[in-house]
Formats: C-alpha cells, structure tokens, sequence
C-alpha cells in the first residue's frame, strides 16, 4: 500500500539512475517533495522531468558523496528552507573491485568504504537532527545480501554493506523512543549498472527492475510502519522478510 506522503520533504541519494531514481519518483508520486542528490546532472535532470511529468516537485542537488563539507551544508541548506526533514533514502554506493582481498588498491578499498560507509554517517550526523522535527521521520539505509553472504572476491562491498547495516542498528537504538523509524533494507537482485558491474554475463531481463524494488519500498514510508532497528528483504517485487536484531 503506498502511503499518503502530501507535504513531507524526502532526501534520495544516488537519484540520477537505479533503485534511488525510482524510489525518488515513488516518492513524489505519493506527494513528497524530494531532495534529489547524485553527482550525475544529466541524471537528475531527466529524473526532474519525470516527477514533473507525475504532477511532483524536486529539488536537485548535483554533488559528489565523498565531498563531506558539502553533506554538511545539505542539512543546514535543508534547515533553512524546510526547518525538518520527513524522509531519508541512504541509497548512493560504489561496488569496487571483485577481486581476492589482498589485490585490492588501497585506493580501491578507501572510495568503497568512503562512499558507502563514511558518506552515510555524514548524513546521519548532518540530518537527525532535522529527522528528528518530523511527527513521523523514516530512515531506509540500502544494504546487500553481500554484507551476510560475504561470497569470495567482494571482500570490501561486503564489508561496507555489514558497517552500514551497524549503523542503522545502532542509531535505531539511540532513537527508538523518538517518532524516527530506522530500517535497513536488502532489494535483493536489481537490473542496475552496479549489477552489470558485477555480473556482467548475467541476462538482465532475468532479474527486477528497479522500479519493482521502489514500489515496494513505498509502504516502509508511512506512519503505519512502526519498526525500528530491522533489516527488510525485498524478493520478486515484495517485502518477503525481516531479520530480528540478534
């Protein structure tokens, strides 16, 4: 069931293609207006377009995740218009290489564990306190079967995946006795260009487009969504599971 979202204000990173694109639009659809923020212009542009194009609004942001400054200046660029934030879609991240743990350039492993792991507590510590205004804040932070399966060769997007996933624990449990509702979610196989990256022999007709993983992300934005601290999998189209913190 997609939720009533008329005048809440959502943050998507990683909006220019992929789940954080879709989800974006969902967003909007549903009502939101949505902060979109990516490094890819073109991207964004053609996502603005396309929630205009649904009767939406977006505000575009075209920066790069491992600028941390300029994570810090959206939360009081977001204050100053807004006064509060509704919904955060952590979504923006890097695969690396696939290869043996102890080929990985240094270079390599630190962009990894800077956008996917760094970048999001910046966000965090930048939007809480924005997060935490909002009657009904909802946090979704975007992990990977990887950061559990921890397969050969994908050593440091398995590792940012589990320290993401930490994270949210942990800040789920700071805040639960507050409105703000945190969860990770695993989307499970998505036809996205980090898919490609990884497989690229696989046929991606044979896996969800990522418009099926935003839609059924969009019950997880409402207020009827009282969890806190879990880790939602989404399989063929649907929330399928969640695990209980241990």
């Amino acid at each position: 069931m997609t939720p009533n979202l008329k005048d809440r204000i959502a943050v998507v990173t990683g909006a220019s293609r992929g789940i954080g694109y879709f989800t974006a639009l969902e967003l909007a659809k549903a009502g939101a207006h949505v902060i979109a923020c990516a490094r890819t212009v073109g991207g964004l542009e053609e996502l603005d377009d396309a929630i205009k194009a649904v009767g939406g609004s977006a505000t575009l942001v075209p920066f790069d995740l491992a600028d941390m400054a300029a994570i810090d200046k959206l939360g009081g660029a977001i204050n100053e218009r807004w006064g509060k934030l509704d919904i955060l879609v952590a979504n923006a991240g890097v695969l690396g290489t696939i290869s043996p743990i102890g080929h990985v350039e240094a270079k390599v492993f630190e962009k990894v564990m800077t956008i996917n792991v760094t970048a999001t507590w910046r966000l965090i510590r930048s939007l809480e306190p924005l997060l935490v205004r909002s009657d009904a804040g909802r946090a979704i932070i975007l992990s990977s079967g990887a950061a559990h399966k921890c397969k050969p060769f994908w050593g440091p997007y398995s590792a940012s995946k589990a320290a993401v996933e930490a994270l949210a624990r942990t800040w789920a449990y700071e805040t639960q006795r507050l409105p703000l509702r945190i969860l990770s979610v695993d989307p499970g196989p998505t036809r996205t260009a980090m898919r490609a990256q990884a497989m690229p022999g696989e046929d991606p007709a044979t896996v969800p487009h990522p418009s099926d993983v935003a839609a059924a992300l969009m019950p997880l934005f409402g207020a009827e969504q009282t969890e806190t601290g879990k880790l939602f999998i989404v399989r063929e189209n649907k929330i399928v599971d969640y695990r209980l913190p241990e």
